[in-house]
């Protein structure tokens, strides 16, 4: 009895893929990753529809872009999050053969939407973009044609048809847990500072903060707050001082966007000679180990980096296994700690 011929289609069926796709590496037309034509010309060898010397798999294999590309717009390692995100992400990918190298993006190759001039396309997997929030240039690079994972993105990105899978920190009920906790510790007026148009999670946590003020029936007033862009300097105390001071007086309690604002802020009230939290509580957001330790120690919301690095990793090694597959938005959970920042 005759079998039955073996098509491109059974080929994509068995390796999850498009018609499409199988197609191409067939007849080396368009962009494949060399991972999935492996993949594809194993298979087809398997199911005796492409017969292929195994030198020639050998070269194929040997061929394959075994680097993945970090792109940052700033040091991902100086900070808590970032150095555990990486250290995290290489562990996986690394399991898997791969090697990170890592790019720092310059304000000219931003404005410009250029890649930086060592990285070789031919000779990468795959992109991972942390600490790079603008707009034009992640529509750039989801234009390449490489797999690519965003951790966090740019402010308004879930209301875009971005073409790439998204990994996020959960924000919104860490938010709302922190600002429901100074409403009941008694604040009636509480600020938000951070720029809320920094990238997603900051425009998150500024939304959760809205929504607890207005559950709990209470204004939101931004003359209580500090919303300037990122570039203004929220680093120094004597700049968040000054700003303190053009307020009509410094509310109650503060929200801020991250853990590195909180611990200024709390330097800059101390300097006008306030107490923290009998005069004004401050919540962060991060969970750095400087929250931990700073006097008073802050209240925050922990961010288990280690896990965000892990899935970050499972979604690219994931895309470049089946790049047909649906574009992912993933949250992982946060969770509040509360410490002496707040009564």
């Amino acid at each position: 009895m005759a079998h039955r011929r073996v098509t491109i289609q059974d080929i994509a069926d068995a390796c999850g893929l498009s018609r499409n796709t199988v197609s191409k590496v067939f007849n080396d037309r368009g962009s494949v990753p060399e991972a999935t034509r492996k993949v594809v010309l194993h298979k087809a060898q398997e199911l005796g529809y492409y017969q292929l010397p195994e030198s020639s798999v050998a070269a194929n294999t040997s061929a394959q872009p075994r680097n993945i590309a970090l792109l940052t717009g700033s040091d991902p390692q100086g900070h808590s999050f970032g150095s555990l995100v990486i250290t995290s992400f290489t562990d996986q990918i690394s399991r898997a053969g791969y090697t990170l190298k890592i790019y720092r993006v310059s304000g000219e190759e931003t404005a410009n939407r250029s890649l930086p001039p060592h990285l070789l396309l031919k000779e990468t997997a795959g992109i991972i973009s942390i600490e790079l929030f603008d707009r034009e240039y992640s529509d750039m690079l989801c234009r390449i044609g490489l797999p690519i994972v965003l951790v966090d993105s740019y402010s308004d990105s879930l209301a875009d048809p971005i073409q790439c899978d998204l990994v996020f920190m959960e924000n919104y009920t860490s938010a709302w847990h922190l600002t429901r906790q100074m409403i009941r510790c008694g604040a009636r007026e509480i600020g938000f500072v951070g720029d809320i148009n920094h990238c997603r999670s900051f425009h998150e946590r500024w939304d959760a903060y809205r929504l607890a003020l207005d559950e709990a029936g209470l204004p939101l007033s931004r003359s209580y707050s500090i919303l300037a862009k990122d570039s203004e300097p929220y680093g120094d105390p004597e700049w968040l001082a000054e700003q303190l001071r053009n307020m009509p007086h410094v509310p109650d309690a503060f929200l801020c966007a991250n853990d590195y604002i909180a611990i200024h802020l709390m330097t800059a009230l101390k300097k006008m000679g306030l107490s923290v939290p009998d005069d004004v509580m401050i919540a962060g957001f991060d969970g750095s180990p400087e929250s931990a330790v700073v006097e008073p120690s802050l209240t925050t919301a922990e961010i288990p980096s280690v896990e965000i690095g892990r899935l970050a990793a499972e979604t690219l090694l994931g895309r470049i296994q089946n790049p047909d597959r649906a574009f992912r938005i993933t949250y992982v959970k946060t969770a509040p700690v509360f410490r002496n920042s707040t009564r």
